[in-house]
């Protein structure tokens, strides 16, 4: 009896050192393999590395270097940092040239209330490197913004923003009744056009933005709006293109995800 006990002592640890072996060439694995399924969220992270590099530029430049608080603050810079340009909040924006500018949320932006300054870099892709040719510096009247979002009103972008977060919806059912939504007149006639990004994952969310001919005909109209070999900002001479080869798109559940690999020069 006691060499049965003693047997059966013998095989339970044995089965439970097998299992903590087991358990930990496992973990020595992942570990092993960890840079591989890191690589698509790093890269994911990158996607926007040019436009980080040219907000970095202009913050250090005209800014005194002011260094975001958090990616999800209002302004890009402040409207207390904003010291020679106006005292005024700034949006920094990088987009490639001849394309819409992505604005972020579309409700905060139609909530905003008070002058600020729109600094837009336009680039072009030439090989591996995005060089700026076109970078536009404009005072925004809140007047002027609201202008723009006409005739939508806060309470239509309000039920677009509903329909695109309601969790009853499957995320196929949420998109076709958000372009239902946006085939009404009001939507289709205002200058903004919104964008509801919806995933069959976890992203429920509605942004705006603002075409490129929309945005030298309402907020830039004197600008030229043609490329140019080395563009200014404030009479500086915006930096030689640096290397970020172009994007491949990949496909993610139901939406492209833009994946680039970006490094200053």
């Amino acid at each position: 009896m006691g060499e049965g006990r003693e047997v059966m002592e013998v095989r339970r640890r044995s089965k439970y050192f097998g299992w903590v072996r087991q358990a930990w060439f496992a973990a020595l694995g992942l570990l092993a393999v960890a840079p591989c399924w890191a690589k698509p969220f790093e890269e994911r992270r990158e996607v926007q590395r040019h436009g980080y590099i040219f907000e970095q530029w202009v913050r250090t430049q005209f800014f005194d270097g002011y260094e975001l608080k958090s990616y999800t603050q209002p302004w890009d810079v402040p409207a207390e940092n904003n010291l020679k340009h106006g005292g005024i909040p700034v949006q920094i924006k990088a987009v490639k040239y001849g394309q819409s500018v992505d604005l972020g949320d579309a409700l905060r932006q139609i909530d905003i209330d008070r002058e600020f300054l729109l600094i837009i870099g336009y680039w072009k892709q030439h090989g591996e490197r995005k060089k700026f040719v076109n970078i536009v510096a404009v005072r925004v009247t809140p007047e002027k913004w609201q202008s723009l979002w006409h005739p939508l009103t806060r309470g239509d972008v309000e039920k677009l923003d509903a329909v695109v977060k309601d969790r009853a919806l499957s995320p196929s059912e949420a998109r076709r009744a958000a372009r239902e939504w946006k085939m009404q007149h009001r939507f289709r006639d205002a200058s903004f056009t919104l964008n509801p990004k919806i995933d069959t994952k976890t992203q429920r969310r509605l942004q705006c933005s603002l075409r490129f001919r929309l945005v030298f005909q309402h907020l830039a109209p004197t600008a030229d709006r043609q490329p140019h070999e080395r563009p200014s900002l404030f009479g500086v001479p915006v930096p030689s293109a640096f290397v970020s080869p172009p994007r491949a798109r990949r496909k993610d559940g139901d939406q492209s995800t833009l994946v680039a690999s970006v490094a200053a020069r």
